[in-house]
């Protein structure tokens, strides 16, 4: 009698222990700075009038972020673990909606597991889960729409409540920065193309077919159209209750001006850089590095050296296995990469900073989890390992300058800028 074939077993628990981990590795050094450094600067004040419905202030920015923001600082008080706890929470939830997302699309103990540990390491997730930045916050919603988007395909009788997750993720995560936009988007188009590909005669109301088997098109819109765009309005809510500068004229218009402080000409900042800087690693911003009550501390955002760049090539071997051979996971990643790096290639903002390529790093590292998956399932387990422990070493290396842990002194920096572009 013939086997039948073996169930994969769902890593879950090792997701979970990873992202443990990674929030445990985030608290070192966490309130090792008592004062607002880099854009905290911004968005701590913004946070401080929200919970005082005083003065509407940062309104180029959606108002998600600080509003989590002012209830960290509700819950824990108005200091270092009341600005900082919270990121590091949805940083955490990040990572393990990633890993989540990735199990779903690829059904791969290996992948899923390797892509924790080099998303854990991979400098910006940590750099961004440890401060008060409206960063962590979209990241985090996102990969919590991801999940429960691959989940819905993946186990289609609980597509409702999944496609219904995905929508409230979606939404918040626009509601906390507009670099979620445009990957916001993706889930509705991928339902609608791979259905219409499916062939189906009525289109909106067919059962049948891919992505999810019982859900109709018309359905699919509500969640993952609709629900995004209310719960986005709604975060809105208190921007109306504001003391001064309420908002008075409506959304519409409020978003008129937000675009307009959005696209407005800056001046020439040092740490600005381009996307191709991105994509090459090539340029550094200091989120902070100076004495901090007498103590030298440093907070640098590179991506990890090894990975940033043993990335680009798995990047084209999801996008080639993905069109060629129809590995959906990795046509997932791929076009997750071009369409979050592309927004910033024809965006018209004119001032741009490496903190955009936190997305985009996250589906470079995601590809390059299955490309390791690959060598792994055909037997090279070592070349699959390497890039693996390799950049666990790397984090390790760069521990103290991404964390704010004590330095030398003020020439320690030379340890690790080992590009003039990264002093």
């Amino acid at each position: 009698m013939s086997r039948a074939p073996e169930q994969v077993q769902d890593p879950l628990r090792w997701c979970a222990a990873l992202a443990l981990a990674f929030w445990l590795a985030c608290l070192p050094h966490l309130t090792a700075v008592p004062h607002a450094y880099f854009d905290e600067v911004h968005y701590l004040p913004a946070a401080r009038e929200l919970l005082a419905l005083d003065e509407f202030t940062n309104r180029e920015h959606p108002l998600l972020g600080k509003e989590l923001i002012a209830l960290g600082i509700a819950l824990f008080g108005d200091n270092p673990v009341g600005w900082r706890l919270l990121p590091t929470l949805l940083g955490t939830l990040a990572l393990f909606g990633a890993m989540r997302a990735l199990w779903f699309a690829s059904e791969s103990r290996f992948a899923t597991l390797a892509y924790g540990v080099l998303l854990a390491t991979g400098f910006h997730l940590f750099v961004h889960a440890r401060i008060a930045m409206l960063d962590i916050f979209y990241l985090g919603f996102l990969a919590l729409a991801a999940w429960q988007f691959a989940a819905a395909i993946r186990q289609p009788e609980q597509g409702r409540w999944r496609l219904a997750l995905t929508g409230v993720a979606l939404g918040l995560a626009m509601g906390a920065k507009w670099n979620a936009l445009v990957v916001a988007m993706l889930p509705g188009l991928t339902f609608l193309v791979a259905r219409a590909l499916a062939g189906r005669r009525r289109l909106l109301m067919s059962r049948r077919g891919a992505p999810v088997p019982g859900t109709t098109l018309l359905e699919a819109t509500l969640w993952l159209g609709v629900v995004p765009l209310a719960v986005y309005a709604a975060t809105y809510l208190p921007g109306f209750l504001f003391r001064l500068h309420p908002i008075t004229e409506g959304l519409v218009f409020h978003h008129q001006f937000m675009l307009s402080q959005q696209e407005q000409v800056l001046k020439p900042h040092p740490y600005q850089s381009t996307w191709e800087q991105w994509v090459l690693n090539a340029r550094s911003i200091w989120y902070l590095y100076e004495p901090v009550e007498g103590v030298q501390r440093g907070i640098m955002l590179i991506g990890n050296p090894l990975t940033m760049l043993l990335g680009l090539p798995a990047l084209a071997w999801c996008a080639w296995h993905g069109l060629v051979r129809r590995y959906w996971a990795a046509l997932g990643v791929a076009l997750i990469y071009a369409v979050s790096l592309g927004f910033w290639v024809i965006a018209s903002k004119p001032v741009q900073f490496y903190y955009h390529y936190a997305l985009p790093s996250m589906a470079l590292l995601a590809a390059l989890a299955l490309a390791c998956d690959a060598l792994w399932r055909n037997g090279w387990h070592k070349s699959a390992l390497a890039p693996v422990v390799g950049s666990v070493l790397v984090f390790g290396w760069f521990y103290p300058i991404i964390s704010g842990a004590p330095l030398v002194g003020p020439d320690s920096f030379a340890v690790w800028t080992w590009m003039e572009a990264w002093r």
